[in-house]
C-alpha cells in the first residue's frame, strides 16, 4: 500500500501525532512528493563581492585564502543568494485561540483544532517548504503589539529559529495587523513574497493600507483567512447561546436560530468584501478552513511563489 500523505489527511489527526517539526516534515515530504526539484539554484555562479562572516553562515562560501593570508573571516557573496524572499506575518491575538463544537454526530466527534494551532502548524510547513526550495525565510508574530520578528535567512538554522519563535507566547488581547505588515516590509527591501496567516477580525482601513504600501514596493501578496467551519454559518448551534468577543470582551445572548439568517448574511459580505479588497490591490485572497487538509494552504502558496519572478 502506498504511504499515507500527511498533506492530505484531516488536520486535527494528524497534528496529534506529533509536535510542530515532526509534524511539519511529515506534511511537506507528502507534498513535495512527485514534485520536481526547482531547476533555480540558491547561488549563482557570479562573485559579487565578500562580507564578514557572521555565526551560522555556510563554511562552504568562506574564503579560506583571505583567512589564512590576512587573518580575515569573510565570506563571499554571489549575485543572488536566494530564489526570493518571504515572509510569513502571523496573528497570533486572542481570536485566533478558538476553535467550535467538534464535528459529527453522536459517538463520533471528530476534534478540531484552534485557528492559532492550526495557523501555527501550516507556517511551520510553509516554512520548511519555502527553506527546501532555498528561499529566505522570515517570520513576524502579532497581535496588539509585534510579538517576534525573525528576518528571512536561507542558510542552515534558520528552520530552527522559526520554530523557537513560534513557540513564543502571545494571544493578546487586540489585533493590530498593520504593524505585523509594516514590520514584513521592513524586512524584505527588494521585491519579494509576504503572507499574511490572519482570521482577519481586524480594522479593514488599517490592513487595507498596509497591503497597499506591500503591492507599490512590488511585493507579491498572499491573504490565507484562517475560519473555523463554525464562524462560517452557526450551523452547528442551536437554543440560546452568548457572543462573546476574545478581545473585547463584550457579550451578546441571543437565539441562535434568529439571528443565524443575518449573521450568515454579515460573514458573506465580510468575505465578499476582502476578496474584493485584495483583488482590488492585486493581492492573492484565500479562504482556509480550519479542517482542510494541510496540504490545501501550501498547494496556494507554492502556487504563490512560483510566479513570483
Amino acid at each position: 500500500m502506498p504511504a499515507l500523505r500527511a498533506d492530505l489527511l484531516d488536520p486535527a489527526s494528524v497534528a496529534a501525532l506529533g509536535g510542530l517539526e515532526i509534524v511539519a516534515r511529515w506534511v511537506v515530504d507528502g507534498f513535495i512528493t512527485g514534485l520536481h526539484r526547482s531547476p533555480r539554484r540558491g547561488f549563482s555562479v557570479e562573485f559579487a563581492e565578500h562580507r564578514p562572516y557572521q555565526p551560522g553562515d555556510d563554511l562552504r562560501y568562506l574564503d579560506w585564502r583571505i583567512a589564512a593570508r590576512a587573518d580575515r573571516w569573510v565570506v563571499k557573496q554571489f549575485e543572488e543568494e536566494t530564489n526570493l524572499r518571504a515572509t510569513l506575518v502571523l496573528d497570533v491575538s486572542r481570536s485566533m485561540d478558538w476553535t467550535g463544537a467538534p464535528a459529527g454526530g453522536r459517538g463520533v466527534r471528530t476534534p478540531r483544532m484552534t485557528k492559532l494551532a492550526y495557523a501555527e502548524q501550516m507556517v511551520a510547513a510553509l516554512s520548511l517548504l519555502l527553506l527546501r526550495q532555498r528561499d529566505a525565510v522570515g517570520l513576524v508574530r502579532f497581535d496588539a503589539a509585534v510579538r517576534s520578528v525573525v528576518p528571512p535567512r536561507s542558510r542552515t538554522g534558520q528552520w530552527r529559529r522559526l520554530l523557537a519563535s513560534l513557540a513564543e507566547p502571545g494571544a493578546g488581547r487586540d489585533t493590530k495587523a498593520g504593524l505585523g505588515l509594516a514590520q514584513a516590509s521592513r524586512l524584505v527591501r527588494r521585491a519579494g513574497m509576504v503572507i499574511l496567516v490572519s482570521d482577519l477580525l481586524v480594522d479593514g482601513p488599517e490592513i487595507e493600507e498596509s497591503l497597499r504600501g506591500l503591492r507599490a514596493a512590488g511585493h507579491d501578496v498572499t491573504v490565507l483567512h484562517v475560519m473555523d467551519p463554525a464562524e462560517r454559518d452557526l450551523s452547528m448551534m442551536a437554543g440560546e447561546a452568548v457572543f462573546e468577543d476574545p478581545e473585547t470582551g463584550l457579550a451578546v445572548p441571543a437565539v441562535v436560530g434568529e439571528v443565524r439568517d443575518a449573521y450568515r448574511a454579515t460573514v458573506d459580505a465580510a468575505l465578499d468584501n476582502w476578496r474584493s479588497v485584495c483583488a482590488r490591490l492585486g493581492a492573492r485572497y484565500v479562504q482556509i478552513p480550519t479542517d482542510a487538509p494541510f496540504g490545501v494552504p501550501l498547494r496556494h502558496a507554492f502556487a504563490a511563489r512560483s510566479r513570483v519572478p
